[in-house]
């Protein structure tokens, strides 16, 4: 008879790789096919090391500027978005480039473009410093776009002319988070130009919402994903939110700290949106070493979305 205690575990679905993620990988990888190791990739593709390591290990070099890549041979942009000023600097370089910016990051700073084309200041909800918000900042002139980060920074807001203000925002924010700014900025500024269609994206929102679900039955949730990742992180502050006090961020099954986990019965798991399924596989076994593990999905919908690929990689 064991002596192992038990362990129910809730996978929430969806988890894990998005179409923007999966398109960004698949770029890398048919790159590397069609033109041959190196290929240069400025950033991580997404953020997730063991995604990164695995297409380094396949040939792809990551650098952090162009000024890194070699004349002569392809380069691709990272599913965050670039700045405007990396594709012209790889043109002016006649460098071959494949831009792997997920397409609802494209759609917001197309959006951006109207607003700005329209004589509007932008606001654009986001985290500073993160590569989307570089991205998207860097599609206009400086001084067109004004970062907002939280509900103080929508509070105390100062514009010349209120009448005259757009929105955007970054696609991996809380929903609920981003939700209270936009009332403010709402209700501070009623002229304000929304966006059409909801910017943060729909496997944020779905995931966010998943989790919720598993939160209220879970002792403790872990995400499997990056500490840089956005959307991962978002997923354990829902889940902290939603009651689930004992929810962490771990990378792999190796950086679990199985004592923050005793005591418990139900065992959430979830993956941010570039965190690969094996990785979600690799912590159930973990937990199979230490727990009699039974396994359970909770699924709050089935995602079919696929993004096409840049014309050079079309077959």
């Amino acid at each position: 008879m064991s002596d192992k205690a038990d362990l129910r575990i809730i996978l929430a679905n969806p988890r894990g790789f998005c179409a923007g993620v999966d398109r960004a990988i698949e770029i890398v990888e048919k790159a590397l096919v069609k033109y041959g190791a190196p290929v240069y990739v400025r950033h991580e593709i997404v953020h997730n090391k063991f995604v990164v390591d695995r297409l380094r290990d396949m040939g792809a070099v990551f650098v952090d500027e162009l000024d890194k890549v070699p004349d002569g041979v392809p380069v691709i942009f990272s599913a965050h978005g670039v700045p405007k000023s990396v594709p012209e600097t790889a043109e002016s370089r006649k460098l071959e480039y494949l831009d792997a910016t997920c397409p609802l990051v494209s759609k917001v700073h197309r959006g951006a473009e109207r607003h700005h084309a329209d004589g509007k200041h932008i606001l654009l909800i986001g985290h500073a410093g993160h590569p989307e918000v570089i991205g998207t900042m860097g599609q206009l002139p400086p001084g067109s776009m004004t970062l907002i980060e939280t509900e103080e920074d929508a509070e105390n807001l100062q514009v010349e002319n209120p009448e005259n203000l757009a929105f955007v925002t970054q696609t991996t924010l809380s929903l609920d988070d981003t939700a209270r700014i936009i009332s403010i900025l709402q209700s501070r500024f009623p002229a304000i130009e929304v966006p059409k269609k909801e910017d943060i994206c729909y496997a944020t929102t779905n995931r966010q919402h998943a989790v919720k679900l598993i939160a209220t039955d879970a002792d403790a949730i872990l995400v499997l994903g990056a500490p840089n990742s956005s959307n991962s992180n978002r997923l354990v502050e829902v889940a902290k939110r939603e009651g689930c006090d004992r929810s962490v961020l771990v990378e792999r099954a190796k950086d679990i700290d199985w004592s923050k986990l005793e005591g418990i019965s139900t065992l959430g798991i979830t993956a941010g949106a570039s965190a690969p399924e094996i990785l979600v596989e690799e912590v159930i076994d973990a937990c199979r070493e230490r727990y009699n593990v039974t396994v359970e999905t909770l699924t709050l919908t089935n995602e079919n979305v696929t993004f096409k690929l840049p014309r050079q990689l079309a077959s």
